[in-house]
């Protein structure tokens, strides 16, 4: 294993066991201010995600997330929460996609950590196509999330 591999698999498990974003419950949405929700499942394997996204107009005020599954599902959402917070709208979408086209390349398309940030650690994840809807789910969500506010 190189060593920015093995930097990749650190993050992705640090991110499992200490999730950031999570939990879910007992951070309630903030009064007055738009929120949207999405749950989503992988019936493949069984991870399954409620995201939630708060705005203070453009922004995104906060992620939060609780979910089931494996690291790479649960690690995802961990990172996602952590990127998203006080992008705009806009850009979030942009990330999405950015991290969308990396998952389906099937390892050809090199993360752009730059762009990805700590998501360019799943770049490995997109060589399995079974992994692939794991690190997407949360992915899926946000984005649903987004599109309803």
């Amino acid at each position: 294993m190189s060593g920015l591999d093995s930097l990749y698999q650190s993050i992705i498990l640090e991110h499992s066991k200490a999730r950031h974003g999570s939990p879910l419950e007992g951070h309630p949405a903030a009064p007055g201010l738009p929120t949207a929700s999405s749950h989503q499942l992988n019936p493949v394997c069984g991870d399954e995600i409620t995201l939630r996204i708060e705005v203070d107009g453009e922004k995104i005020k906060s992620v939060r997330w609780d979910g089931a599954g494996c690291a790479i599902s649960m690690a995802s959402a961990s990172v996602l929460s952590d990127l998203f917070d006080g992008l705009d709208r806009s850009e979030a979408m942009e990330l999405i996609e950015e991290f969308r086209a990396v998952m389906r390349s099937r390892g050809q398309l090199v993360p752009d950590e730059e762009v990805l940030g700590e998501a360019a650690a799943f770049g490995g994840v997109a060589r399995y196509a079974a992994r692939v809807k794991c690190a997407m789910l949360s992915w899926v969500a946000a984005e649903d999330a987004l599109r309803q506010l």
